[in-house]
Formats: structure tokens, sequence, C-alpha cells
């Protein structure tokens, strides 16, 4: 039966392992991954999850266009992996041109892309209103705006997972009630 999971947590809180326990327990994944190579450590991070992933699952990339890749993967396999949602906010942030509409419609877009894929979705996500106010400006509607995407996923989601230290907290779990 299709699901859609949603696994937040603080940096490090044992996300992106956790949504791949849940991802193999289905025989065909794959990955969405959502960062780019920047820099050293973030080719290192991304060389990291790329080993602690089975080598059966196909990753793809896509930086800036999710909804494509979602409805492109989505009738492929039994579970689709999106990591992360993080990223992704922070890639598409410079391309829309801070325009509120277009970002309203561009996350209307992803939920119904999960919504309308064949296969079961787990998405990772950091939650980052639980710290303090971003000094600048463009931190603040970073903050509101990864907020936003988190409430509208969560909302379509049948489960809801929150991470602390390793430990995952079922938030929402439509499953069981």
């Amino acid at each position: 039966m299709k699901t859609i999971a949603l696994i937040l947590g603080g940096a490090r809180s044992g996300k992106s392992r956790y949504a791949q326990q849940l991802a193999a327990e289905f025989k065909k994944v794959t990955v969405i991954a959502t960062a780019r190579p920047s820099d050293e450590e973030m080719r290192r991070k991304i060389d990291t999850h790329r080993a602690e992933r089975p080598p059966s699952w196909r990753t793809v990339e896509a930086p800036l266009e999710l909804p494509d890749a979602l409805r492109k993967e989505g009738g492929k396999v039994d579970a689709l992996l999106i990591d992360c949602l993080t990223v992704y906010v922070a890639n598409i942030l410079g391309t829309k041109d801070g325009n509120a509409q277009r970002f309203r419609g561009h996350l209307q877009e992803i939920c119904e892309a999960l919504q309308g894929a064949a296969a079961s979705a787990i998405v990772v996500s950091n939650e980052v209103g639980s710290g303090i106010v971003p000094a600048y400006r463009s931190g603040r509607i970073y903050r509101d705006l990864l907020g936003q995407f988190n409430q509208e996923i969560a909302r379509i989601a049948d489960r809801v997972i929150f991470m602390v230290a390793g430990l995952p907290l079922t938030i929402k779990d439509v499953r069981n009630s």
C-alpha cells in the first residue's frame, strides 16, 4: 500500500539513516538527491550518503526540478526517497525571485506529484523553526519557506517522524488510527 512519510529533525539527528531503513523495506527504490557538490565538504557528504545506500538503488539528481523527478520516477519503482527537502528549498530560493506566489505554486506542484505517484515516498527535511530567529532577513525567509514546505508535506503525509539523537518519535501515523 502506498504511503507518504516525512522524516524531520535537526542536523545530524539520524534523518537520512532512518529514511534509508524505511526505504529498505521496498524492493525497487529510487533516491531523488537534491544536493549539489558545491564544495569539498558537500562532496564528502554526498559520497558518504551514496556509500551507505544499497548499490541496487537508483539515484536521480534533482537539485531544482523535484516535481518533474517525482512525476518521472513515481511509476517506475516501489519507493522514492527524497533527500532532502532542506537543500532543495535552499536551491530554489534564488531561482523564484522571492515571489511568494511562485513558491506556493511550486509547493503545490510537489504535493500533487507526491500524491499522484504510484510509489511510496519518504521525504527527509530539517526542522529549522525550533532554533533562534535568524539575524538576517534572508535567513528568516528561508526558515519560513522551509517551514511552509514542511507543513504542507506533513499535511499530506500518512506518517510524520521526528528524529532526536537517532531516535524516531512518531508525530503522525494514519495507518494506526
